[in-house]
């Protein structure tokens, strides 16, 4: 039986570059995030590599990879995830992200589960929902 949780991440850096002609679209760039999460996940210093394309200046997709170390519901661990999403000149950024099969350790070992969030771009605290399974 799965666990819902909720709380909110704060991106504490974006270093973000074109990959390629910045000039044309589509454009592709790279950026690391550091975000901190707090809530049913609280996790410090979590960095985070994505790739993105931007169909227009306002409009895009995103692929990324993050590795949390942390707690969940008080269990101790390391986890990976995988994240893709996408944003829309609305401003709405919208986001799911799925535990990597067999990358948690520690406490958290055998951790399973999906995620997903909706912000709008600026908003300094993120909030996500996050259902999972613990062996």
């Amino acid at each position: 039986m799965s666990t819902q949780t909720t709380g909110s991440f704060i991106v504490a850096s974006w270093d973000e570059s074109v990959v390629g002609d910045a000039e044309r679209y589509p454009k592709l760039a790279h950026a690391a995030i550091t975000n901190t999460f707090s809530g049913g996940i609280e996790a410090a210093e979590v960095r985070c590599e994505y790739t993105l394309v931007y169909r227009t200046e306002l409009t895009g997709s995103f692929t990324g990879m993050q590795l949390l170390s942390g707690t969940i519901s008080g269990r101790k661990g390391s986890f990976a995830v995988e994240e893709r999403g996408w944003f829309g000149a609305d401003g709405l950024i919208h986001g799911t992200f799925e535990v990597v099969a067999g990358s948690a350790t520690d406490e958290l070992s055998g951790l399973s589960g999906t995620g997903r969030y909706t912000t709008k771009h600026g908003e300094s605290a993120v909030p996500y929902t996050f259902d999972y399974d613990l062996d």
